[in-house]
């Protein structure tokens, strides 16, 4: 069985994209950090970030940084934090979360509250500049 993260990457879950490729897919976590908190997964099902090969590894980074730097544009943040665990999903996958300060990478505290409509429009802007960085 395919694992959340490919059938959200495939359509099957509905999510908030904010950018993708033929081999990879970044949509909002539902249950974010900080406003504008993103998932970077290959489209690829590995489950675990350092068993991808040495190009996919690669590639993966680099369309990690690009949506970054879309985030950044958008989202009020003073710098981007990346977190690599993967314990919640197996699937490979990057957290991408705008930072303001040293405490917003915190797991364990309460979930940034969002409205559907605020989702829609910060993925939205993200998508917009992740289109315009080509």
């Amino acid at each position: 069985m395919a694992s959340i993260f490919s059938r959200i990457a495939q359509g099957e879950i509905p999510s908030w994209k904010v950018a993708e490729d033929e081999k990879h897919y970044a949509f909002l976590d539902i249950n974010p950090l900080t406003e504008g908190h993103t998932l970077v997964i290959p489209r690829k099902e590995i489950d675990y970030v350092f068993d991808l090969d040495e190009p996919a590894y690669s590639e993966l980074f680099l369309f990690a940084r690009k949506v970054a730097r879309a985030i950044q544009s958008q989202v009020d943040c003073i710098r981007m934090g990346m977190v690599v665990y993967g314990l919640d999903v197996p699937h490979a996958h990057i957290h991408l979360i705008p930072l303001k300060g040293q405490n917003d990478i915190d797991f364990s505290k309460p979930k940034v509250q969002l409205s559907q409509e605020r989702f829609r429009d910060i993925a939205s802007a993200i998508l917009k500049a992740f289109q315009e960085l080509d």
